[in-house]
């Protein structure tokens, strides 16, 4: 088994709503199912078979439970992208990166997501079809990635399997602001890849294999097997539904 990272720094200046809302320092720290979500991903990392955990994050309160935990301390960076290169510097490959809030993660997906894999990928990305998502949470509200195979969501999870996943992580720092624009991330592929998006011609797969081979790696997405593995909790709405899923509610 690789590696793991888990994200879970603070953005500077921002309150998170949802630690907000359960009067918490930081979200990672909000309790779900009797523990705190930080705990729960790393229990799930531990009960995959990952023995090397790191945890990108600065405030103290989740330090110390990370430490409590024999997780490694990474200083983040000033975003996702380069605390995940400041944790890739200090873990190296191969490096399974998640986020403090995916707090439904289950060994099943992280054991499924390295097996599916190919041998071949400098770096993979797990991400979920949308009618599977939904017949797993009916109603929930995702940000929806829609190519010609359809509309996917990601599930936080990646793998960087080698090391030349370093150029991914340089393009990953300039594509982080267009993450939720699609059209934005095929037009840096070149006019015939944006017109293939724009015309619906392009699916998930050939846009990702594309743009890895644009930087110099061979990239991948794999299917979840379990649409729940598209479900963090970015909202307060996102930890009722978490909680009613952990308690059987839903």
């Amino acid at each position: 088994m690789p590696h793991a990272l888990v994200l879970a720094g603070s953005r500077p200046g921002a309150v998170d709503p949802v630690a907000a809302a359960e009067g918490v320092s930081h979200k990672a720290l909000v309790d779900v199912g009797g523990m705190p979500m930080l705990a729960r991903v790393l229990h799930a990392l531990r009960a995959a078979g990952i023995e090397h955990i790191a945890v990108s994050a600065d405030a103290p309160e989740v330090l110390s439970l990370a430490y409590a935990l024999s997780a490694i301390p990474v200083q983040p960076g000033s975003g996702p992208s380069a605390s995940v290169a400041t944790g890739f510097a200090t873990m190296g490959p191969p490096l399974l990166v998640t986020t403090a809030d995916h707090a439904l993660l289950r060994p099943e997906w992280i054991t499924d997501f390295v097996a599916d894999t190919p041998p071949d990928a400098d770096v993979a990305v797990l991400l979920a079809r949308r009618a599977l998502v939904e017949a797993a949470l009916p109603g929930t509200r995702r940000t929806w990635l829609r190519f010609a195979d359809g509309a996917w969501s990601g599930c936080n999870l990646f793998l960087l399997n080698t090391s030349k996943a370093e150029a991914a992580i340089e393009t990953w720092k300039a594509v982080e602001a267009e993450r939720k624009q699609p059209w934005k991330i095929a037009a840096r592929l070149g006019a015939g890849t944006l017109l293939s998006y724009l015309g619906g011609r392009l699916t998930l797969a050939e846009a990702i294999a594309r743009l890895g081979r644009k930087v110099g790696v061979e990239a991948a997405v794999v299917a979840a097997r379990d649409g729940l593995a598209a479900v963090d909790v970015d909202k307060p709405g996102d930890l009722v539904q978490v909680r009613q899923i952990l308690g059987g509610g839903v």
